[in-house]
């Protein structure tokens, strides 16, 4: 429909409905130099005349604009669609200026030629040409600039909206780590582990603390380096390989060459989480958990052995990673799951 129309941007009716008309009453002023006390004239079969060919190439340029739109919808393809649309406009408005002219012409409404006797032919054409051209222009500058201030405004919400999710997924994660069920498990297994291996006891409380330290330093940083991220993703795993000892297993193979591109904070730890909450460990089904990479991504993937859990999750943990690789624009979180297998990759950044 008009008034729907996403590649317009806005409601555009009362804008044609105002400036055609106005339009017309100008041109004919401005450019052909007529008046209502002297001649040449203006008289209303020119204004008629004029409103035709105004309305003709401000509703043909107004479809180019969306046909372009919606083919170059990239933003880095702005400059080719600008390109394609300029020139698609001129030929339409020369086109269309000189084909309903001549019409008009032979229907008696618009005989311009017959109002300028002392002016050759060329001449007339020519500014009416130059007219039809200004018709365009206006078209263009009136919609690529409300098209663009539109596209600005929901660009910077967007971008506004993903950083308060990017700060509630931190802080969702800080709120995670710090639930009572955590700290009990945790304090539990320290419990168990104190008067077995003391030297142990003392490891699990150094990687808790990096743990909590990692997700407080990190909670304004849009992305680190990878190396940092699987550090703290190892200090995780051990407290839960300590935990669910053999029911656990976690495999980290990232080549050396890999660990200087960035990632976004605390992803790795929401997926392992994730595949913890949501799958059995026990000594008959042990989970495990593979880290590598793969084709410029990072993938985590687990042997698929759900729980029956009373409530389906709801997908935040996923959902919040893939709004912060929207927000830094560095590719898509990939999601794939079959029979045996959960597998999540998300894309490794270039400094």
């Amino acid at each position: 429909m008009w008034r729907t129309n996403s590649k317009i941007g806005f409601d555009d009716r009362l804008v044609t409905v105002i400036l055609v008309p106005t339009a017309s009453f100008i041109i004919p002023i401005i450019f052909f130099g007529m008046s209502f006390s002297r001649e040449p004239y203006f008289t209303w079969n020119v204004y008629t005349s004029v409103l035709i060919i105004t309305t003709a190439i401000w509703l043909g340029n107004r479809y180019i604009l969306i046909w372009a739109r919606r083919r170059y919808t990239d933003f880095e393809q702005v400059r080719k669609r600008l390109l394609v649309q300029s020139l698609a406009m001129f030929v339409y408005t020369m086109v269309s200026n000189n084909i309903l002219g001549y019409f008009l012409d032979m229907c008696g409404l618009k005989n311009f030629h017959a109002r300028f006797p002392h002016r050759n032919i060329f001449d007339v054409v020519t500014i009416s040409n130059a007219a039809a051209l200004f018709c365009s222009l206006t078209v263009v500058a009136i919609y690529e600039s409300i098209y663009f201030l539109n596209e600005l405004r929901k660009s910077v919400e967007e971008k506004e909206m993903l950083k308060r999710e990017s700060l509630h997924a931190q802080l969702d994660a800080l709120k995670t780590q710090v639930n009572p069920h955590f700290l009990f498990n945790n304090l539990n297994t320290l419990c168990s582990i104190i008067p077995e291996d003391p030297k142990k006891a003392v490891d699990f409380v150094q990687q808790l603390s990096k743990v909590y330290r990692h997700i407080l330093e990190i909670q304004d940083e849009p992305s680190i380096p990878l190396e940092e991220e699987l550090d703290v993703m190892r200090a995780y795993a051990f407290l839960l390989q300590t935990r669910f000892g053999d029911n656990l297993d976690i495999k980290i193979n990232v080549p050396d060459e890999k660990l200087k591109k960035k990632i976004v904070p605390l992803s790795l730890q929401i997926l392992m989480e994730n595949a913890i909450k949501h799958n059995i460990v026990s000594s008959d089904k042990p989970l495990k958990i593979d880290v590598f990479a793969l084709n410029g991504t990072l993938v985590v993937s687990n042997n698929l052995q759900k729980k029956n859990q009373v409530n389906e999750s709801t997908g935040i943990g996923l959902d919040n990673i893939r709004n912060r690789y929207k927000l830094l624009g560095n590719g898509q979180v990939e999601v794939t799951e079959n029979r045996g297998n959960f597998t999540v990759s998300i894309p490794l950044i270039e400094n």
